[in-house]
């Protein structure tokens, strides 16, 4: 919240980045050690060139409601219903003090990367956030979800929205086209590997898929709070937070899930590995690090 960013090198002294907004904010990724972005409301994009320590301001909401109106604002064919859409979100955008989040952010390296926010908001650079490129025409979500997680997964990109959206990145087109999934409900994030993708969301749910998104399985995580935040280990086991403070765990790639034992239980809006099998937990409650060891209940360091 306020802007706030912390950082460690040990997972035990915490020192406040410097950072030149207080809008809150809700994703950040390092492609580098070096080099992080962070998004968050009113159309926020920060960067870090130092690992965390310090940060500027790339992109607001200002900003991205000049790029939206300068590639949407004057259809070349203004008869054509997509085109009347993205004009109409684009002026929306603008009048409406462009205060719309950015819900998550993500790179393949120090130039090329994606963020994605409310309302079908989705923007590109490939220059490492010097200019930026809206995606709007380059997504199949004519109802404007809200787009809340992008991450790679069973060799492309897919990403997560509203009412069971889920896209996945056509390289030949170069447009995320949509994904038919067995769930009509809202989709926080997803994580996955070279075959796995996980998505995961409200109530609890969390579906699978080993064949590029083309099936589905439903996943038993156990419990009924939303899902907000998942990563995959460095031993290969996946992990996953709840809004209300439960922290999963699977073995055998996100097919079963089991409750890992806490000494504080608070709710978790994000959670990150941190050194010799720890996870780093944040939320509510602050930050914690928390031993996780099989077979055994873990304490905080």
């Amino acid at each position: 919240q306020r802007g706030h960013i912390l950082f460690s090198d040990n997972a035990t002294d915490w020192v406040q980045a410097q950072v030149p907004v207080s809008s809150d904010l809700t994703a950040l990724a390092f492609p580098t050690a070096n080099q992080g972005w962070a998004v968050g409301h009113e159309g926020v994009v920060l960067h870090s060139s130092d690992s965390g320590k310090t940060w500027t301001k790339q992109l607001d909401g200002q900003q991205i409601a000049a790029i939206l109106l300068k590639q949407y604002g004057n259809p070349a064919n203004p008869d054509d219903p997509q085109a009347q859409r993205l004009q109409q979100d684009a002026q929306l955008f603008a009048t409406q003090g462009a205060d719309k989040p950015l819900l998550d952010v993500w790179f393949a390296d120090e130039r090329t990367g994606f963020v994605t926010g409310a309302f079908n908001l989705i923007l590109r650079t490939e220059d490492g956030g010097q200019t930026w490129t809206a995606w709007q025409d380059r997504i199949d979500n004519p109802r404007s979800m809200h787009l809340y997680g992008l991450r790679p997964a069973a060799g492309t990109l897919f990403m997560v929205a509203e009412q069971g959206l889920v896209l996945k990145l056509d390289r030949a087109s170069q447009r995320f086209v949509k994904v038919e999934l067995p769930y009509e409900g809202t989709l926080f994030g997803l994580l996955g590997d070279d075959r796995l993708v996980l998505v995961y969301g409200l109530r609890g749910n969390a579906l699978r898929s080993l064949d590029g998104g083309a099936s589905w399985s439903t996943v038993d995580t156990g419990i009924k709070e939303g899902i907000t935040s998942g990563l995959i280990a460095e031993n290969g086991s996946i992990l996953l937070a709840s809004q209300t403070g439960q922290l999963l765990r699977s073995t055998d790639r996100g097919a079963t899930f089991s409750r890992v034992p806490l000494d504080h239980v608070a709710p978790n809006f994000a959670l990150a590995p941190a050194a010799n099998g720890a996870v780093a937990l944040a939320g509510l409650g602050g930050l914690r690090v928390q031993r996780l060891q099989q077979n055994k209940q873990g304490g905080e360091l």
